[in-house]
């Protein structure tokens, strides 16, 4: 697509200024610089790099970090996310062990393990995804793990080689309202989302998803978005600040106050959810090791 220049008359509107909530901490420390080397050292992908998470510190810092299997370039392009997108490489048929491997140095207790979307391929990276379940538990019998999934084109025999390899969570995103879905998610579908966790549920899985605030959805769309979750089996939502990666990605609209992801919190688990996480600096991984458990009062 080609750029139209600025014409300096109209100058381009300025960026919403962050609020002092949103303010983290740089990554340091002693624990942080191990992760990294060891994710530089197996050659892995970790979505707190690609997806420039802004809870990377926190969490390195604990010795702790999601994985992203099956490349770093995407097959799709949606407009918030930061991983490139592109023509990915072939599969690496050893990335499952390496993961495996990684995880077994670092001593994680649970593995968030998420992945690019691999629509060129006929199973859509869902053989890699249940050998990568098989070899961490192979190598890992006592950690737990979640596995934040694409929609594999709503091919269900390839959601079924995940069920098969039992994670004990399960996620995919919805990410946003059902009336932005097309802006937000070009590639995506809103009840193909919904039906991948009703799918999930009717396997036994335990269910999660999650949901960007601040992109321009009103209040009504978003318990809209979590009373369909529920009624299609998820258990644990989790809601957060969508953050602006880069200028080419869509603005953020409003930064939405602690108090609105409280009241939304309450409004979740009124619902029946089983757990929810709502906050400004809350992302799919973040606190994942206690969404295992129910966080109803």
């Amino acid at each position: 697509m080609q750029e139209l220049p600025v014409i300096a008359a109209e100058p381009a509107a300025p960026r919403v200024k962050k609020p002092d909530w949103l303010r983290v901490k740089l990554p340091i420390g002693e624990n942080y610089r191990q992760v990294r080397n060891l994710v530089d050292t197996h050659k892995l992908h970790t979505i707190c790099e690609s997806g420039n998470c802004p809870n990377m510190g926190e969490c390195w810092g604990a010795g702790t970090a999601t994985f992203m299997i099956l490349g770093n370039v995407c097959t799709r392009s949606c407009g918030f996310c930061a991983v490139a997108t592109g023509r990915p490489e072939p599969v690496d048929w050893d990335e499952p062990q390496r993961v495996a491997e990684a995880i077994y140095l670092m001593k994680v207790k649970h593995a968030v393990i998420t992945s690019v979307d691999r629509d060129e391929l006929k199973d859509g990276g869902s053989i890699i995804w249940a050998n990568t379940i098989k070899a961490v538990r192979a190598l890992n019998p006592d950690t737990t793990m979640e596995t934040l999934i694409p929609d594999f084109r709503g091919i269900w025999e390839n959601l079924e080689r995940v069920i098969e390899a039992a994670p004990e969570v399960v996620s995919h995103n919805l990410e946003t309202v059902e009336r932005m879905t097309k802006q937000v998610r070009i590639q995506a579908k809103y009840h193909r989302s919904l039906e991948v966790i009703r799918r999930l549920k009717e396997g036994g899985m335990r269910t999660k998803s999650g949901i960007m605030l601040g992109l321009g959805e009103t209040k009504e769309e978003v318990v809209q978005a979590m009373q369909d979750l529920a009624d299609n089996g998820c258990d644990v939502i989790t809601l957060g600040q969508y953050l602006q990666p880069t200028p080419k990605h869509l603005p953020v609209i409003r930064f939405v106050h602690p108090d609105e992801f409280a009241e939304l919190r309450e409004i979740g688990y009124n619902m029946g959810l089983d757990y929810v996480e709502a906050g400004p600096l809350v992302r799919s991984s973040y606190h994942a090791e206690k969404h295992i458990f129910s966080g109803r009062k």
